[in-house]
């Protein structure tokens, strides 16, 4: 059938979540059918470099056989079973003391779920069961930031600083967003960034006075925040702010989904960072996007105290169907592999700094565009209507959403988020992939600037 078919059963039948409905009503939906390393091919033959990754976690492209292979396998045999009951797959146990072995933990213990919202849930869940075992009931609270994205189950999607979540009446009762550790959009005239960066300490130790550090049950936080629009924090915040949730006796979780297994250039963002969280959130990456699985990592302390308070009632309920799924646990094994010994991390390490140069070359190549930031694998041009006051465009504008999809025209996917343009790309990006995305952006943002100054608003 042709695209205009596929696009039309597409759009009959499918609900569509986080997308830009008006530009499905005037471009329709792709529909595709295989890829080809980093490229995807949709029904009529056309072909997109996916600087995405899929959605973060294609981070081996969309063929590697290794990986089709260890499923195949797996599937042949032993296709699927649980975690419960005393029971689990010899994948899951392999799997779970590569995870600690790969972790910045001594020792720990692992717990599978679906998702990375799964995972963020189950950890609130762990939680909020340890401290009413240990005799701090009221121990409910979670901290975490303006901007962040933790997932989109009713739990993550209170974690979630994001205005959308309104529309739900989320975020739920007791979760706390602090300020947002983006320096370039959050600091205040004349402010220098070691001086925000103690405004934010202040910040969270006044919270922690207001609410009552008996009453919080913990810290999360991305490395960077990924889909607030990829934000490194402001230099020295997590040397500012951890030290401060251990004082008062708060976990702190690193939320890894995006940035583990090698976006930021090693193997977790709070190494990129230099912090030892006391549990790490995985998803993605850990299955190169082979399956869908989360994973809680959990550090000596916490994988302790849970264990005495558990063992009171004699068991943990909690889980999922296919927690520990031995196909996912197999292709988890496997990804790890790949990007560990097959040389993809090190094209992250070796590659970044090109990317930086050739996306700043871009930037300032283009007045509108106000910001470039970002680190590893992972980056973000945010337009803006004025440079010098970095005044942004009118929402009603949708400027990343042209962009986009002027991307798109050119065979190139990127994400919009807010007002900044996200590029993500699989680490198996060569060189010539790397120009063709610098290549088909520019031409991207010449067009749509160009369009914003006939229009009269840039």
């Amino acid at each position: 059938m042709d695209e205009k078919s596929w696009s039309a059963r597409a759009e009959t039948v499918s609900m569509f979540g986080f997308t830009d409905l008006p530009s499905i009503e005037s471009r329709g939906t792709i529909v595709l059918t295989h890829g080809e390393g980093p490229y995807v091919i949709d029904t009529q033959g056309r072909r997109w470099l996916d600087a995405n990754s899929g959605l973060w976690n294609m981070v081996a492209g969309f063929d590697h056989k290794g990986l089709t292979e260890a499923a195949k396998a797996q599937y042949d045999r032993f296709p699927g079973y649980h975690a419960f009951f005393g029971r689990m797959s010899d994948q899951t146990v392999m799997l779970s003391e590569k995870l600690v072995e790969v972790s910045p933990f001594p020792r720990g213990k692992v717990f599978y779920t679906n998702s990375g919202s799964e995972a963020n849930d189950t950890m609130v869940k762990m939680l909020w069961f340890l401290h009413r075992a240990e005799g701090n009931p009221n121990r409910r609270k979670i901290l975490t930031r303006w901007n962040a994205y933790h997932g989109v189950t009713a739990v993550s999607a209170s974690m979630t600083g994001k205005p959308y979540n309104e529309v739900f009446g989320l975020p739920l009762p007791g979760f706390i967003h602090l300020t947002c550790p983006h320096f370039w959009r959050e600091g205040k005239p004349g402010e220098s960034e070691s001086e925000f960066v103690a405004r934010l300490a202040a910040e969270l130790e006044e919270v922690i006075a207001r609410e009552g550090a008996d009453t919080i049950a913990g810290f999360f936080a991305e490395p960077v925040q990924g889909a607030g629009g990829v934000i490194p924090p402001a230099q020295g915040y997590f040397q500012a702010l951890v030290p401060i949730l251990r004082k008062h006796g708060i976990p702190v979780i690193s939320d890894e989904v995006i940035c583990g297994f090698g976006r930021t250039g090693s193997t977790w963002g709070c190494e990129t960072y230099g912090f030892t969280p006391d549990a790490i959130i995985s998803s993605k990456n850990l299955t190169a996007g082979f399956f869908p699985m989360g994973a809680v990592i959990l550090g000596p302390e916490l994988s302790d105290r849970l264990d005495a308070a558990i063992a009171p009632i004699e068991e943990f309920p909690h889980g999922f169907t296919a927690s520990g799924h031995p196909v996912g646990c197999a292709i988890a094994l496997k990804a790890i592999d790949v990007v560990m010994n097959e040389g993809l991390a090190q094209n992250v390490i070796d590659k970044a700094p090109r990317m930086e140069a050739g996306l700043r070359d871009i930037m300032q190549r283009h007045e509108n565009i106000g910001e470039l930031r970002g680190v590893g694998f992972m980056w973000a041009l945010e337009a803006v209507k004025d440079a010098e006051t970095r005044q942004p465009f009118p929402p009603h504008l949708s400027v990343s959403e042209r962009i986009a999809n002027t991307c798109t025209d050119l065979g190139l996917i990127c994400r919009p988020l807010g007002q900044s343009i996200v590029l993500c790309p699989p680490f198996i990006l060569t060189d010539a992939q790397m120009d063709e995305m610098f290549q088909k952006l520019d031409r991207a943002l010449e067009q749509v600037f160009d369009g914003l100054r006939a229009e009269g608003e840039a």
